[in-house]
Parts: C-alpha cells; structure tokens; sequence
C-alpha cells in the first residue's frame, strides 16, 4: 500500500473528502517554495501535487506557464525537485507527494535511474500529461512494478470506448479534468462533473479527484460533494507569482481546503 492508498482509505474511514494541492516546485524560487510545501499539510492538504518544470506545458494555462518559467529561471531541474521532496519528507513521512509534469525531463535522466531516484526523495506517484496508455510499457509499468502510483486523468471527452484503456494500469486514484482546454481556462460545474464522476467510479474502481476551474472554497465544497475529492493548482500559484507571502498562500489553500473538507 502506498501513501496515496493509505490516505484515501484513511479519508474514507472518517467520511471525508480529500483536497490536493498543486504548487510548482521551486517558485517563485527553490526556499520559497520549500517553504510552502512544508505548510501544505498544516493548511489541510492531504495530497500535494508537486509540479515539474518544463519548457513547453502544453496542457497548462499562463498562469502554471509562468510559474514553470519562474522556476526554470530560478535554476530548478527534475534533480532539484526531488531534492525538494527529499527535503519536505524529513519533516513528514506521511503525506503523499505525486509528481505531476511531462516526459521529456524523465526520459533524459533515464526511466531506471528516475524512478530509483523517485523512490528515494519520497514521491509516491506520477502524474505524467504527455504519456497516453499506449505507452504503458514506456513509464507506466515500470513506476507500478517500482511501487509509484501511475495516475491518469480522463477528460469529458474521455468516452465509454475509450475510458477501460485509460483506466487499465492507473492506480492511486484518477484524475479527472472538469473542462476542455488548458489549466486556469473555465470553472468546473458540479451538475456536469457529477455524473462523468460516477462512471469512471464504476470503470475503475479508485477514487476520482477534480481539477481544473476550481478557484474559491465554495467551489471547492461544491465538486467535492459529487467526487472524492478536489485539486485546486492555477488559484495557488496565482498567489504564488503575485508575490504573496507563504504564509498568505498558505492561509488561502487553508480557505479552500475548509471547503472540500466541510461537505454533507
């Protein structure tokens, strides 16, 4: 069992909802962010989501854009990230991290030495955009045999011929994208993201997390009540780059994770 498998099934022995967390490592700089990280669990985030700088984010809006070039800028790399996570996990051997990026970076450090290397600083799962289900063989499978979580997300056009395969070698939990487009580019509707819920409750059998369009605690509250949990990422690192202290960023993650957390 992972940190990932033993949260939600702790969540779900207590009748909560989880809310995640997304932040890019090393904005707006690497101690800053360090910084923020290690409060995230004080602020009620049960599963962090710690970005990894990329060049070209295709699936991101400006907002998480910007905050990848900030890091870049800032001197972070794939091997500076789980620095960053070997660090945060001196303090708290508990919480779940998934690294959530693009292949490119991985694949130049090498599959082997990238997971043995992910194991090492404390990840626990993956959440790689840019690698469909037919390359399972590629990362997939072997960060399952190494024991990551592999998590994939589905989308609303993910449809009924086409979600067994996305779902077959995911574990951790899936996660689904409320809205078409890039990140930070429309609020998500729980009317419409209850029943895509439901089936790919039923399809996987895992818990299904929301992301995408959720910027306020009520809108937090609101899609937690109809999923098994939230993820909020382009609000957070808004904060970030307009230059707010970690302690703002951190009281406001705290407004939002009040929100999954106080559902009926």
């Amino acid at each position: 069992m992972t940190r990932i498998d033993a949260k939600f099934a702790d969540l779900k022995a207590r009748g909560q909802k989880a809310f995640v967390a997304y932040v890019m490592a090393g904005d707006p700089d690497y101690d800053t962010s360090l910084e923020i990280v290690r409060g995230l669990p004080g602020a009620g985030v049960d599963v962090i989501e710690l970005g990894l700088p990329f060049t070209d984010p295709m699936a991101d809006g400006p907002t998480i854009q910007l905050a990848g070039q900030r890091a870049l800028e800032g001197g972070m790399t794939l091997a500076r990230t789980l620095q960053l996570a070997a660090a945060f996990r001196e303090g708290d051997d508990t919480t779940p991290i998934v690294l959530m990026g693009y292949y490119n970076p991985i694949y130049s450090m090498g599959v082997d030495a990238f997971l043995a290397a992910a194991k090492d600083a404390g990840i626990d799962g993956l959440i790689i955009v840019d690698l469909p289900p037919e390359e399972d063989s590629e990362l997939c499978l072997p960060a399952n045999a190494a024991g990551l979580n592999f998590i994939r997300l589905a989308t609303p056009t993910t449809d009924d011929a086409r979600l067994p395969r996305v779902v077959e070698n995911t574990s951790g939990f899936v996660y689904y994208v409320s809205i078409t487009g890039i990140t930070g580019a429309a609020e998500a509707d729980a009317g419409d993201v209850a029943p895509e819920v439901a089936r790919i409750q039923k399809a996987s059998g895992l818990p299904v997390i929301v992301g995408f369009g959720i910027n306020t605690p009520e809108k937090s509250r609101a899609i937690a009540e109809v999923a098994d949990g939230v993820v909020v990422g382009s609000a957070i690192v808004s904060k970030i780059g307009n230059c707010d202290s970690p302690g703002d960023v951190l009281a406001f993650v705290k407004t939002l994770a009040n929100g999954a957390h106080t559902t009926d």
